[in-house]
């Protein structure tokens, strides 16, 4: 309870500082009745992330426990200090949609790092979950006010955050094999890591859903923009999206007819932005390094019908089953 005290008493510290210094929240500025609101929503959210980021800073060890991680004590503060500065950003500024856009990546990053912690025989995961579920509601609301804050314009949709990746493969198949296997959308669901699931939905459409941090997922719906049958195939999500992409793939007859060079290009804007894509490179999941995995496996169904796991086991049907089940269709 004392340390509790001492960090409410921080809190107040620090704001009657800041008063004294000239520093003054939006709400307490001059502004109009229909901005009002979301003022407020963006004010409550600033002092949240400092009073989250002072609970980090003064008492990470007991924080940790709460939420069931029992070291990490040094992050933890550095957490805190991130979390202080995304709020004093906010609260300082007209327009804080770029400070609100670094909440939002600040939140993906909590949400890896707990999903992270899920693999940790240390964690706590009852309570885990439970800090996940209580991160994700948080993060809804900071992409929410986002939104607000830039017009109703959905934050994903920034061009600045958008993320270019183009890897290529060469594999030992022909062209006509590489399309035929890949313009099957639900094979994607057998090389592509993080992808759950796909759903052919019509002649053009399909629906696609992937893996996201501590469990949760994400789906949208691609159509087929431009195809070229045995040469290239290029789409992109449909409105609304909850990760707007577009890309193109490429089979090329490799020089001297040694196989097929598969160029993949995406494009696409993740949740939380560059920052957010930083952040994750930070623990594998930089997106060309997730392209170049996926074309890996790409290349091994293709050539050999199986992909190897870890422990060296074949996963998922051979190719020549999925292409002899491809043309008695």
């Amino acid at each position: 309870m004392s340390t509790q005290s001492e960090v409410l008493h921080s809190g107040t510290q620090l704001h009657q500082r800041a008063e004294r210094a000239g520093f003054q929240p939006r709400q307490s500025r001059q502004s109009s009745s229909s901005d009002s609101g979301v003022e407020r929503f963006a004010n409550a959210l600033g002092w949240f992330s400092i009073g989250l980021g002072l609970a980090e800073l003064l008492m990470p060890k007991k924080l940790g426990s709460l939420i069931g991680v029992s070291d990490h004590h040094g992050l933890m503060r550095s957490m805190g200090l991130r979390e202080i500065g995304a709020g004093v950003g906010i609260l300082s500024q007209n327009q804080p949609a770029g400070w609100m856009q670094a909440r939002v990546g600040g939140d993906m990053l909590d949400l890896a790092l707990l999903g992270a912690a899920f693999t940790s025989s240390r964690s706590d995961r009852a309570r885990l979950a439970i800090a996940a579920a209580a991160v994700g509601g948080v993060t809804a609301l900071d992409i929410l006010c986002s939104k607000q804050l830039s017009g109703g314009k959905s934050l994903i949709n920034r061009a600045p955050s958008a993320i270019q990746v183009t890897e290529t493969v060469t594999v030992n198949r022909s062209p006509e094999e590489c399309y035929t296997f890949w313009r099957d959308f639900e094979n994607m669901a057998r090389i592509l890591k993080h992808l759950k699931s796909v759903r052919i939905t019509g002649e053009n459409r399909s629906h696609w859903i992937a893996k996201a941090p501590a469990g949760t997922e994400v789906e949208w719906d691609a159509e087929i923009t431009n195809e070229v049958p045995n040469e290239s195939i290029s789409w992109h999500s449909v409105e609304p999206s909850s990760v707007p992409n577009s890309g193109s793939v490429h089979f090329e007859r490799a020089p001297g007819d040694r196989g097929t060079v598969v160029r993949v290009s995406l494009h696409y804007d993740p949740p939380g932005g560059k920052f957010a894509a930083t952040i994750a490179k930070l623990f594998g999941e930089e997106p060309s390094m997730q392209v170049r995995d996926d074309l890996r496996r790409f290349k091994q169904v293709i050539e050999t019908g199986e992909i190897s796991t870890i422990e060296g086991q074949p996963y998922g049907p051979s190719l020549s089953q999925t292409l002899t089940s491809r043309k008695e269709k």
